[in-house]
């Protein structure tokens, strides 16, 4: 098949359709990051596939530049009035709802996240993959080694440079780790604030480099080159020119005939036989009518949230404590990433708003340090981070600026003339921090919420503030006339979900096995975000498809063998 003409199929949704009591080799949970990529491997491998997923499937018509609509109405299906998400610092408290915003943000669309994500695409680094024997312990946390080596993920990440299409330039990064091929794409074109960001670094003794992002930089198998609207950060492309599963992964899935994308399909429960094995899920469709759809094996990729829940309501009384969680591990280490924000405005116009959030990045503090005193390590970036309307209402970040008159007006003005230094740094895994089902509240559809539990480490607040320094003194290097910090504070809203079914060798204190298979349900796979074990320095949509090819080639291979 033509490429045009899978995306012409991409666009219509066309494909192989399934009957619930067909038995399929593979029912997916999730259609973004990790569930696109699982869904083509898996149907080219010749495996009857299908994917549910809870949210609909938009194209390009349904893409917009509204900002209300977006972040006000939650228009691409995170709406916290529907889903009822709660938050609390501590086990000791009683969580309560946000109405303005959910704390887990996600994406309820065919594509999931990777349809708003931002697309800055970074690779862990080889340290990310050994922290444990690397820094050893520390008090508070619980920080190890992940079962596999960069090395053995190497291949994969290079496999996602090149199947979704992903821009930059190999070795401009002096503390890139070993890659096997550079990438596909030619670097986007760098913004002003990639070129002020630049002579800052440059001016402290550091590096910065070409943004690697999972946009095109020029017209690539099929699709459009970015045409530079500014709108990628929280919103879809009509120009499918970043690289998300919903116009890379799922069109070419459903063209070999074997792969169902069923939207609008709400999973609510995983079905076990006696002998412990899964039989199918359970599912809501847009008139809520409950289906089982039967299928070999069940792979969840619902994300780091969504995953852990569907565990927990799950339970059985063969797993009275959740699916799959004879650990207690299920829900457990969840890590956000810290984000720091400094704001700089310089004597002439930026123009920040237009083409891509980020052009160039910083990796000189990305390997944790004892000399700090305190563990983690991060990535810096330049970017305009707010849209127009959000820099009206949050872009100053303090509230002893004016918001009122004439002053007001003047700090508006200073839009086109401003950016950001974004820090981007480590999460620990800490035990008390978790997704599990709230007692007392539950979403629209009748069903026990999310509530989440986060409290940040202490060290992960000090490398922070460490990082915060660091993005002051390169915008003063880079001659910005006025800079201003964004408060360092413990967060309570995400878009990284990390952590929550972690991967290890040890029943007793993992998830899943190396292979993302469950340790307790033979034919039960977890592949997302909740498979991380550490959380990386902010960017783990790559690592979260990497892992994802490599889990369809081992999940394939054994089911191949008959070992599922």
């Amino acid at each position: 098949m033509k490429r045009r003409d899978l995306l012409r199929l991409g666009r219509a949704g066309a494909g192989k359709r399934y009957r619930d009591r067909d038995e399929v080799d593979f029912v997916i949970v999730g259609s973004g990051a990790a569930g696109g990529v699982l869904a083509r491997e898996l149907a080219q491998a010749g495996f009857s596939v299908v994917v549910l997923e809870q949210g609909p499937r938009l194209t390009e018509a349904d893409f917009t530049h509204d900002e209300y609509s977006r972040w006000v109405q939650w228009s691409m299906g995170d709406d916290p009035r529907d889903n009822g998400q709660t938050f609390r610092r501590t086990e000791s408290e009683r969580a309560s709802v946000n109405p303005v915003a959910p704390p887990a943000i996600y994406a309820r669309t065919v594509g999931g996240s990777s349809v708003h994500f931002t697309a800055n695409f970074w690779r862990f680094h080889p340290s990310d993959f050994a922290e444990g024997t690397l820094w050893g312990s520390v008090p508070g946390a619980d920080l190890v080694d992940w079962p596999i080596t960069y090395d053995e993920l190497e291949p994969y990440y290079t496999k996602v440079d090149w199947e979704v299409g992903v821009s930059g330039r190999a070795g401009a990064n002096p503390y890139e780790p070993r890659r096997s091929r550079p990438y596909p794409m030619p670097p986007l074109p760098v913004k002003s604030s990639g070129v002020l960001f630049e002579k800052g670094c440059r001016e402290m003794g550091w590096t910065a480099f070409p943004a690697p992002m999972a946009i095109t930089s020029q017209p690539y198998r099929g699709r459009a080159g970015c045409v530079h609207c500014g709108f990628c950060m929280g919103f879809g492309c009509e120009m499918r020119a970043k690289s998300s599963t919903l116009v890379t992964m799922i069109p070419e899935a459903e063209s070999t005939g074997r792969c169902e994308v069923r939207p609008e399909s709400r999973v609510v429960g995983v079905e076990l036989d006696r002998a412990g094995r899964t039989t199918g899920v359970r599912y809501l469709d847009a008139s809520r009518t409950e289906h089982l759809q039967r299928g070999k094996a069940v792979i969840l990729s619902a994300n780091g949230a969504e995953t852990p829940r569907l565990l927990f309501l799950s339970e059985s009384n063969q797993f009275p404590n959740g699916l799959a969680n004879s650990s207690g591990a299920v829900g457990r280490y969840l890590m956000f990433n810290g984000q720091t924000l400094v704001g700089a405005s310089f004597e002439h116009e930026l123009n920040e708003f237009k083409s891509v959030q980020v052009t160039r990045v910083m990796h000189d503090f990305y390997e944790a340090d004892p000399e700090r005193g305190f563990y983690g390590g991060g990535g810096i970036d330049a970017r305009i981070f707010y849209h127009p309307m959000f820099w009206g209402m949050e872009g100053f970040g303090s509230r002893d600026d004016p918001w009122w008159g004439s002053d007001y007006k003047k700090l508006l003005r200073e839009y086109p003339r401003s950016m950001y230094v974004n820090g981007h740094t480590t999460s620990l895994p800490v035990a008390t921090n978790s997704i599990t089902l709230d007692p007392r509240v539950r979403d629209t559809w009748g069903y026990p919420a999310i509530r989440v539990t986060y409290r940040d480490h202490p060290d992960d607040m000090s490398m922070m503030r460490f990082l915060q320094d660091r993005s002051v003194e390169i915008a003063e290097a880079a001659g910005a006339k006025r800079v201003w910090r964004h408060p360092v504070v413990e967060a309570s809203i995400t878009a990284h979900l990390l952590g929550t079914c972690r991967m290890g060798t040890d029943p007793a204190t993992s998830v899943i096995d190396p292979d993302h298979r469950t340790h307790d349900v033979p034919n039960l796979f977890i592949c997302d975000g909740s498979s991380l074990v550490t959380s990386g320095r902010g960017q783990p949509t790559m690592t979260i498809m990497a892992l994802a090819f490599r889990a369809a080639e081992r999940i394939g291979e054994r089911a191949r063998r008959g070992e599922i």
